[in-house]
């Protein structure tokens, strides 16, 4: 007798292990997990150890809106993307930009920003357009780089990175073999565009390819260096939030509130508070 009750015990003990360890795991239901990488002004930044800026303030518009409380998590550009596609976090704001590989694994909102690539450089910089960069076929597409050694900046999986990466004939910077794997790999990645600029300052790269608004706050911060002035902007594509592939409840209702949010002025008013209308950023 006393055997089995020492066995029923142990069970007991066993099962209510097994239940709490469930629980821990289990997700909050009433908790909206977004991931960002946040170095990436005037959408994600940090403010001492608070994560602010465009998405953050559009993410917890949303929340409200599902009457959820939102959780965002820092994490490297890179791993937002995997983090969202494997479920690990329940949605993705972090400046993306949507690709047909990316739509692959994961699915996308409606846009609620748009997003425009541009060069920085060192003043003084031997590149002033991009007619210093690209010798252009008869057709204005670019057909090779006037300097071959050339070395540009990105942050590692942005649209920068994707864009730069491509062969030269797409606007990007590198020679491919004729089963068009690369020949000729230019572009050097880093984990943040802060860490492309200073790259940019030290000499190691001759420009950093990023988008526009965070361009300019990384101009702002740091003395000589510059955005290319004139017709330098390329790779012009629509901002939105990412989510697991076939997640169409959650995608459902965040198309609902971004809806409503822009109706109301809402995500005008996020975006011209950290973008002023003059064009300057916060």
């Amino acid at each position: 007798m006393k055997k089995l009750i020492a066995v029923a015990m142990a069970l007991c003990m066993l099962v209510s292990a097994v239940c709490l360890f469930a629980s821990c795991d289990k997700k909050d239901e009433n908790t909206l997990v977004m991931a960002t990488n946040a170095a990436f002004p005037p959408y994600e930044f940090k403010d001492g150890d608070k994560i602010v800026g465009i998405d953050a303030e559009i993410a917890a518009a949303i929340a409200e809106k599902l009457g959820m409380k939102l959780e965002i998590v820092d994490v490297d550009f890179g791993a937002v993307l995997t983090g969202v596609a494997e479920g690990k976090y329940d949605m993705g704001m972090a400046g993306i930009t949507v690709t047909d590989k990316r739509k692959e694994s994961m699915d996308f909102s409606n846009t609620y920003a748009t997003g425009i690539q541009v060069i920085i450089v060192n003043d003084g910089s031997p590149i002033a357009t991009l007619d210093d960069l690209w010798n252009f076929d008869e057709n204005g597409d670019p057909a090779s780089l006037k300097n071959p050694d050339i070395k540009i900046g990105v942050q590692q999986d942005t649209t920068g990175d994707i864009y730069s990466s491509s062969a030269i004939s797409g606007w990007g910077f590198n020679d491919l073999n004729e089963d068009e794997s690369i020949k000729t790999d230019r572009v050097i990645r880093y984990k943040t565009g802060a860490e492309a600029v200073a790259a940019l300052k030290s000499g190691k790269v001759d420009c950093v390819i990023i988008d526009n608004e965070p361009a300019k706050s990384f101009v702002a911060a740091n003395e000589g260096i510059h955005i290319l002035a004139g017709d330098n902007e390329y790779a012009v594509e629509d901002y939105a939030i990412c989510v697991d592939k076939g997640n169409t409840e959650l995608l459902d209702k965040i198309n609902k509130a971004l809806d409503e949010l822009k109706a109301d002025g809402t995500i005008d008013g996020i975006i011209n508070k950290y973008i002023p209308k003059d064009g300057g950023a916060q």
